[in-house]
């Protein structure tokens, strides 16, 4: 019998490795830098709001994120902010940049075990160079047959990923912890689509899940992903 999937499709950043968790320990020191000038609750919102307004310009990422925080720190200073809050606000993201990837639960399993079996493809947004130092770090890059590093998760992503590293979407999975670009985009290309929530997420990522979709599934972690690939297939 042919394989009703041929390609799994995963999403990177706190689906594979941590990674907001390191976002939220940096605003929290960028918090402490500015607390004399804004309240924490104000500041989240401004910093929100500048990171919304320039993901058109900066994309997402590391690198966006710190020019968002600098110019957070510029307005709510009435550009009073010192240099060396924009320096340590520039070592913040530095940091971050240089940060380790630490896997998450029963990821290297399930990459390794549907390695075997089916066509891999990584479909991430973020900074290319950040995001090829975290796969290559990650020690999971040689199990994927293909890399996609897109500035926006749509259907159109979804359809020609699918088209180039396998049989198109129909017969592909995608595998992520963002309901609004790692599911729900690609049920709409006809894929299925498997949510792995993360404790963290960012707010610009929230969307409701799509009731009675019949290729959408829910898993609490990566452990059971292999089972659910066979449970699919053998329907």
């Amino acid at each position: 019998m042919v394989s009703k999937l041929t390609t799994i499709g995963f999403d990177a950043d706190d689906t594979l490795w941590h990674n907001e968790s390191f976002y939220r320990l940096t605003q929290d020191r960028f918090a402490g830098l500015l607390g004399d000038y804004a309240d924490r609750d104000h500041l989240e919102e401004r910093l929100l709001a500048a990171e919304v307004k320039n993901l058109g310009q900066y994309g997402f990422g590391i690198k966006g994120f710190m020019l968002s925080m600098i110019e957070t720190a510029i307005e709510v200073t009435d550009r009073r902010v010192p240099a060396d809050v924009i320096a340590e606000i520039l070592e913040a993201g530095q940091d971050m940049l240089r940060h380790p990837v630490h896997l998450l639960p029963h990821a290297e399993d399930a990459v390794r075990g549907l390695a075997e079996t089916h066509r891999l493809v990584l479909i991430t947004k973020g900074d290319l160079l950040d995001q090829e130092r975290k796969l290559a770090q990650s020690g999971l890059g040689e199990m994927f047959d293909g890399v996609e590093i897109v500035s926006q998760k749509t259907p159109v992503t979804y359809h020609a990923a699918f088209a180039r590293h396998g049989d198109g979407a129909e017969r592909a999975l995608m595998v992520g912890n963002s309901m609004k670009s790692d599911v729900l985009p690609a049920l709409e290309a006809g894929a299925w689509g498997i949510y792995v929530p993360h404790g963290l997420s960012w707010a610009v990522e929230h969307a409701d899940p799509p009731e009675g979709h019949g290729r959408y599934r829910e898993l609490p972690d990566l452990g059971g992903l292999g089972d659910l690939v066979a449970e699919i297939e053998g329907a």
